[in-house]
């Protein structure tokens, strides 16, 4: 049976999440469902459910399909994001949790609205051969005009500013927190250029790799190990959605002319931005070349090597991201 609660906003791409959460939970029918479900991702919740807990999970889970919850979204960036993915998770963890029953899913997020800005950043890689004009400096002057872009910026990079040694590190999650404010608000006309503006000399590259002030948002002394990062990452709903857009809206293919699955070029640059301010945030790994990646080594992955492998190949080696 369908469900027939109090009628929810529905967006071009279906339910949000913290309406179709605030309608369930009004609800009699539905409330109890989404309570047992919780304690069923919930680490040792479920032994509190008693003997027949896994049927009690699946009869929950199989009764919220029917639901607003099964195909609700949230917005990136959005107000309460992290509530709104919570939500989301809450359902489609289930399904990972309980064999049999995984859902075919993608990403927590609508899609963008904000139009791919992939021809126009063509057309400058191609007018940088021809000329000497450094792009990456243009990107900066032309944000500093938008006053929204101008504002977010220094924000960021004022969060962002390594202190003296005296006064010890930089606050990593606060500059985290400005990045993601940064690329999530502000229009990719601005972000994109800043961060992929082509060079053609390493002082071009070193100001092009220093966009998102990788001394305190990036790198550390010792690089730490892929798999632990991405362990953290996938621990936070944030950054776990986030990787999940990354990894579907980047999904190379042998078989697309363009590298893409998706033949999308400008959904993969919005997703890899989407990436920063993140426990994997990618960027520049050196001023000499535009190879990208998280701040992170395999070397200590011992049997996990070729799973650690295959997470640095989707920036190292993904031909969708570097066309």
């Amino acid at each position: 049976m369908k469900y027939r609660g109090p009628g929810v906003a529905l967006g071009s791409s279906g339910w949000d999440c913290l309406r179709a959460g605030d309608t369930c939970s009004s609800d009699d029918n539905c409330s109890p469902r989404l309570r047992t479900l919780r304690q069923c991702v919930a680490g040792d919740g479920s032994v509190k459910l008693g003997p027949g807990a896994r049927s009690q999970c699946e009869n929950a889970m199989t009764a919220l399909l029917a639901t607003p919850l099964h195909g609700c979204q949230c917005k990136r960036g959005m107000k309460k994001e992290k509530n709104c993915l919570s939500i989301y998770w809450s359902l489609h963890q289930s399904g990972l949790v309980l064999h049999g029953l995984s859902l075919v899913e993608d990403y927590p997020y609508e899609p963008e609205e904000r139009g791919s800005d992939y021809v126009r950043l063509a057309s400058i890689a191609a007018e940088s051969e021809v000329t000497t004009v450094n792009r990456c400096l243009d990107a900066a002057k032309a944000c500093n005009i938008d006053e929204t872009c101008q504002k977010t910026r220094t924000e960021y990079v004022s969060a962002c500013i390594q202190p003296s040694a005296r006064s010890g590190p930089c606050n990593r999650p606060r500059c985290s927190k400005a990045l993601r404010k940064f690329f999530d608000r502000v229009p990719p006309d601005y972000t994109h250029e800043l961060l992929f503006c082509p060079c053609t000399d390493t002082a071009c590259a070193e100001r092009r790799r220093q966009t998102i002030v990788p001394t305190c948002s990036f790198e550390e002394k010792e690089k730490p190990n892929c798999l632990s990062q991405l362990r953290v990452c996938k621990a936070d709903y944030v950054c776990r959605s986030r990787w999940a857009q990354f990894q579907f809206d980047c999904q190379p293919s042998d078989l697309s002319s363009s590298g893409c699955k998706q033949e999308n070029y400008g959904a993969c640059l919005l997703a890899y931005t989407g990436l920063i301010g993140s426990t994997i945030t990618p960027n520049y790994l050196d001023n000499s070349t535009s190879n990208v990646g998280p701040w992170c080594s395999c070397a200590a992955s011992g049997n996990l090597r070729e799973e650690c492998n295959h997470f640095l190949h989707f920036f190292h080696n993904n031909m969708c991201l570097s066309e």
